[in-house]
């Protein structure tokens, strides 16, 4: 069907990897007509794509696609992501929802659609989780200066608090040619930085018989691809020849982000994690040791069940002891179906939020000790499009936020600086010397 002078307009919730496919899922429906526009424009069909890793996932998702019906209550709604996957007959409920599309339905959208006529019940169509095998690849663009590029999908680790291996099925991905390959598409297309992105990106090769290391040297062949920035990978996964290759190369970024979700034995054994925090010390004075300027961000979650008021205190002495740059703190939210539920020892809700606080309050502290740092280095930025205030915003290799006077021309360019302060919004200024020959 022809779609021609239609718009569709989209909204992401959640990850990168969500970012990653919903560029995909615009561009399916470009290509039979329509025209994406932004989500608070009047359009003929909205997509939202959901998040449900917390209860506050699940509560924006409905909140976002409530809006869509505001902005055109005569408009067809699609809901897809992990939310969809998880609990369809919930947002089949939602008032003005015309169909929930479960994880693999989601990139054919154009073969459901139709005439975009309203329904009078919801449609839902979803693939019972044992079915779910087929990998889609995807990366983003259009959007950003920096591509999100989809690397692999799904978990076999069913890690007792989470519910993303319920939602996008075993761990699969593509093999390394044709994932180089979409590398490449995204160069092509002027993105000189590319962020991987996955459920388990050190995972990959499991379903190709291939491996994570290889994949990362196949990157650094990619012809014209100047920063490879890698997402969340498990501290199990993180081996030292990953980290030696990272100390050695000149596309992939001194920047890791590794989840540790608890600084305690006992309760990432209740966690069902395949570490230690032992383990977990030693990836990180090893990335310190050979890597000293890289960035590090961990991810840990607060008042899980079980989680005591003792074992919190030693969690937070653990990370505060860690040579770390910065805490993504989450407050634990119950998840409908893991294990986790059967964990005695509630930690009420408000304690959870007290605890969270005092993570982001020591991950300020870290950031601040890893910004003043790298005051008087020489470093390189990607500067990104014009902010508030004609002022422009990047990275540097190491991911600190530098923040500059807009100059038009140095958009998307790879540009060299030397680092010369913190201002009070804690961004970095620099001083510039030039841009690079690109």
């Amino acid at each position: 069907m022809d779609y021609k002078g239609k718009k569709a307009a989209f909204f992401t919730l959640g990850c990168k990897l969500n970012f990653s496919e919903t560029s995909t899922m615009a561009h399916s429906l470009e290509e039979v007509g329509f025209e994406k526009v932004d989500f608070e424009e009047k359009a003929d069909i909205y997509v939202i794509n959901t998040c449900s890793v917390t209860n506050s996932g699940d509560k924006n998702s409905r909140n976002i696609i409530r809006r869509a019906v505001r902005n055109n209550p005569d408009a067809m709604v699609v809901v897809v992501g992990c939310y969809a996957q998880l609990k369809p007959d919930e947002i089949g409920h939602i008032e003005g929802v015309d169909m929930v599309l479960g994880t693999q339905e989601k990139f054919h959208i154009p073969a459901w659609i139709g005439d975009l006529s309203k329904k009078e019940k919801t449609e839902i169509h979803t693939t019972r989780l044992a079915n779910i095998k087929q990998y889609h690849k995807s990366f983003s663009w259009g959007d950003r200066t920096r591509s999100f590029l989809k690397i692999q999908d799904g978990c076999d680790y069913y890690c007792s608090f989470c519910t993303i291996p319920y939602a996008r099925g075993r761990s699969r991905n593509d093999n390394i040619e044709n994932t180089l390959a979409e590398a490449k598409k995204a160069v092509d297309k002027g993105y000189k930085e590319i962020i991987l992105t996955g459920v388990n990106i050190g995972d990959f090769g499991k379903s190709t018989g291939e491996n994570f290391l290889d994949l990362l040297r196949g990157f650094e062949q990619v012809e014209g691809l100047h920063r490879l920035r890698l997402g969340s990978i498990e501290p199990n996964l993180l081996k030292d020849d990953i980290i030696q290759l990272v100390s050695e190369s000149k596309v992939i970024m001194p920047h890791f982000h590794i989840p540790l979700q608890a600084g305690t034995d006992e309760v990432l054994s209740m966690m069902k994690r395949k570490y230690s925090t032992e383990l977990f010390a030693q990836r990180i004075h090893r990335i310190r040791e050979i890597v000293p300027d890289a960035f590090i961000g961990v991810d840990v979650i607060a008042g899980t069940n079980g989680e005591t008021e003792e074992l919190f205190q030693e969690s937070y002495d653990f990370i505060n002891d860690l040579e770390i740059s910065q805490l993504h703190a989450f407050p634990y939210s119950e998840r409908s179906g893991t294990q986790a539920l059967k964990i005695p020892w509630k930690v009420p809700v408000e304690e959870r939020k007290l605890r969270t606080q005092k993570y982001i309050n020591l991950s300020e502290k870290k950031l601040l000790a890893f910004y003043q740092k790298q005051v008087g280095t020489s470093r390189t930025v990607l500067f990104e499009e014009e902010t508030d205030g004609g002022t422009m915003e990047g990275f540097t290799e190491n991911y600190i936020r530098v923040k500059a006077p807009y100059q038009p021309g140095l958009i998307n360019q790879l540009t060299p600086l030397t680092l010369k302060g913190i201002g009070e919004d804690g961004k970095m200024t620099g001083l510039l010397v030039a841009t690079l020959q690109n």
